[in-house]
């Protein structure tokens, strides 16, 4: 298993909380399927379908948050109450008003939940307690809330933090394409997006495309910013920075790869993956932060 997107969080290093403190913590709320009358559930499911809210590696503990939505759109619910409006108007000789019609349509969304369709789905973080990382899989900041509140919920006074970095990734990206090179163990890929500041927001993206170093210098004069950069790690990890220090796009390359998983069963495989993945992406999280001047301390 690899983690498609990395948000950051900060905990003090090392964090002296165990596997079995977390899992205490996180079991009031473990996930459960929601009723028939319930819109949205969320709760802490078992990463590997054995029980168990957390899964250690190598001291590196894994935790899922499980979501399950009723998929009610209001455009259904417009339409029957319409229907349902029309046959009062019929029966009492006039349209229901404001308030009946909002008491309606409040009454057909509770008699179409048990009927609506459910979409479930997975949130998955890791916690390195020794290096003091917390890292949600998530592409946007919204998904990896979800996680952090009900982690903060769960677990009394977590000294949890977002990660904050001395230089502005946005400036050091940008000096970074306008010098034409890169930091120290990292090589700048064919994906960027660069941005004006001003007003007019525009914008100049490259994808699968070269770089030239002459053509991005023209942009940056004329006020763009980098905003979003592909890169490779050590010729290990490819990823997108993004200008909130979100990391996107994550994929393992061939020198990991080539790990052999063939005589291993799954609970192997997956144990050997995530021991690989926490233990590289760890050292990557360093060396970016390392690259954008350090960690800011409060």
């Amino acid at each position: 298993m690899w983690f498609k997107n990395l948000q950051i969080y900060r905990l003090p290093a090392p964090w002296a909380y165990t596997p079995e403190q977390l899992e205490e913590a996180l079991a009031p709320t473990r996930f459960a399927p929601a009723s028939s009358n319930e819109l949205l559930r969320q709760g802490w499911d078992s990463p590997r379908g054995n029980g168990n809210l957390v899964h250690t590696v190598n001291k590196q503990m894994m935790i899922l948050l499980g979501t399950e939505k009723k998929l009610l759109p209001t455009s259904v619910i417009n339409q029957v109450a319409k229907a349902k409006a029309a046959e009062l108007e019929e029966a009492q000789g006039f349209a229901p008003g404001k308030k009946a019609m909002k008491e309606l349509k409040e009454r057909v969304a509770d008699e179409l939940l048990p009927r609506a369709f459910s979409i479930r789905s997975n949130v998955w973080t890791w916690i390195d307690p020794v290096n003091g990382w917390l890292v949600v899989d998530a592409a946007s900041p919204s998904k990896a809330d979800d996680v952090i509140k009900l982690l903060l919920k769960a677990v009394d006074r977590m000294p949890l933090e977002s990660l904050r970095v001395q230089r502005s990734p946005v400036a050091v990206m940008t000096a970074w394409l306008e010098m034409d090179e890169a930091p120290h163990g990292f090589t700048v890929d064919q994906d960027t997006e660069l941005r004006a500041t001003g007003e007019s927001k525009a914008a100049v993206r490259y994808v699968k495309h070269t770089l030239e170093p002459d053509d991005i210098r023209r942009h940056i004069a004329a006020g763009k910013q980098c905003t979003r950069l592909a890169m490779t790690w050590n010729d290990k990890v490819s990823f997108v920075l993004t200008e909130s220090l979100a990391i996107k796009g994550i994929k393992p390359l061939d020198v990991i790869k080539e790990n052999d998983t063939s005589t291993r069963n799954d609970e192997e495989r997956f144990d050997n993956d995530m021991m690989l993945m926490t233990g590289e992406l760890s050292k990557m999280m360093g060396d970016i932060v390392e690259a954008l001047g350090g960690e800011a301390k409060a």
